[in-house]
């Protein structure tokens, strides 16, 4: 087990930075495996157990509930107690969650279903724990490319585990939650044996002292941070659009199924990789955060209204890549405007806390998806994603003059 500390940004060797991302880009990558696994086919996981599209709405906003509260208590323990930690308990819990998630496919059992996605929820500070690990070890000149590297592990995972849901789904209902969950156990076990303590001990001491709320309230930019939250609620709003209702709209309207939908979302999963992966760097060093962000939100709001007046397969891909597009931008530049706003001790509080703004738009978005989708139409829901990825558009418009920052960094 490794138990070395490193110390601020500036001391981080250029060996251990490239572990540390090595490490986070693992992890990552796994998780999102089986998160990509379960959660394009979870529509129809709902649908076999008697529920409809309100209840797949209420199921994921559990999830994104118990996130909600959860997410900045883990992000805060991050401070006090470094960020191996939260690593270890999310990839653990998790893979007990794919469990119970795949005991519940197995016998038809949606209030174990939920029971899953619950714990799931409650225990999911991994992503803000490695955002705060990478913070932790970059300078700002480097941290748009080091949160892109988490960006690739997501994109990746998010083209491997709905390729690999697919593919395993004809073998039962059961047996893509339990190859999840085997990965997570994998992920817990190589973050364990390799992945370093980032956040040093005299900041440790320093945040014990402070508040839960302290890094908003005695932030230096609180404008620009609350405007970065506003940001974080605004994409994840519009995001959760495709999880509760693309399954059902494409069943509809083309007749696909679990493949095609997995497929569908592997398309996506790629595009973030190509993006995050190899492009975020350089065109953020060429044209600027700022500018990208808001050419990202406006690529989304474009997909949301392409899906929803898309009746034939080649237009809905059309719209899928522009929404795809638009995800790979926003996901790394919004988590590199969080932790660029933050006081240096409290990277994991703030990056929690504006992850939490993203779980309470998961929250309030799959419940009002559900019902908009079962009372008004199938297009409404696609139509409020593009007013909440424009809402996006001009909070980046805002956050770009209240910084007076060309580049983001």
């Amino acid at each position: 087990m490794v138990a070395e500390t490193v110390g601020a940004p500036s001391a981080a060797s250029p060996g251990l930075l490239r572990r540390v991302e090595a490490v986070v880009f693992f992890t990552v990558f796994l998780d999102l495996v089986g998160f990509g696994i379960v959660i394009p086919m979870l529509p129809f996981y709902v649908q076999s157990m008697g529920g409809s599209a309100r209840t797949v709405g209420i199921l994921l906003g559990c999830f994104s509930f118990t996130q909600l509260l959860a997410t900045p208590l883990l992000g805060r323990y991050s401070d006090r107690h470094g960020r191996r930690a939260v690593i270890l308990l999310s990839l653990l819990a998790n893979a007990v969650a794919m469990a119970l998630f795949s005991l519940a496919s197995y016998h038809r059992m949606l209030p174990l279903l939920f029971a899953s996605r619950i714990l799931a929820g409650a225990t999911s500070g991994n992503i803000a724990a490695c955002q705060a690990a990478l913070a932790d070890v970059t300078t700002k000149q480097t941290r748009a490319r080091a949160m892109g590297r988490i960006g690739a592990g997501i994109g990746l995972g998010m083209v491997l585990g709905p390729t690999l849901g697919g593919l395993f789904s004809g073998l039962g209902p059961w047996v893509p939650p339990l190859l999840a969950g085997g990965l997570a156990l994998v992920g817990f076990l190589g973050a364990l044996l390799a992945m370093p303590e980032t956040h040093p001990v005299e900041q440790r001491m320093e945040t014990k002292s402070q508040t839960r709320w302290a890094a908003l309230k005695d932030s230096p930019r609180r404008k620009a941070l609350g405007m970065v939250l506003g940001l974080f609620f605004a994409v994840f709003l519009s995001m959760t659009t495709l999880q509760v209702a693309f399954a059902l709209l494409v069943q509809a309207r083309l007749g696909w199924g679990s493949k095609e939908v997995g497929y569908t979302f592997a398309v996506v999963g790629g595009l973030g990789l190509v993006i995050q992966g190899g492009l975020i760097g350089p065109l953020a060093r060429a044209v600027g955060e700022f500018r990208l962000l808001i050419a990202g939100a406006l690529l989304l709001a474009c997909g949301m209204v392409g899906i929803a007046l898309s009746h034939q397969a080649i237009p809905m891909m059309a719209a899928v890549v522009l929404v795809g597009g638009g995800m790979g931008f926003l996901q790394p530049l919004i988590s590199s405007q969080a932790s660029q706003v933050a006081p240096q001790a409290q990277q994991g509080a703030v990056l929690g806390l504006a992850q939490s703004c993203g779980g309470l738009a998961r929250t309030v978005g799959p419940v009002a998806t559900g019902w908009m989708y079962a009372s008004w139409s199938t297009q409404a829901p696609f139509l409020t994603g593009m007013v909440a990825a424009l809402a996006a558009a001009g909070l980046g418009v805002l956050l770009h003059r209240e910084t007076g920052d060309d580049t983001g960094r």
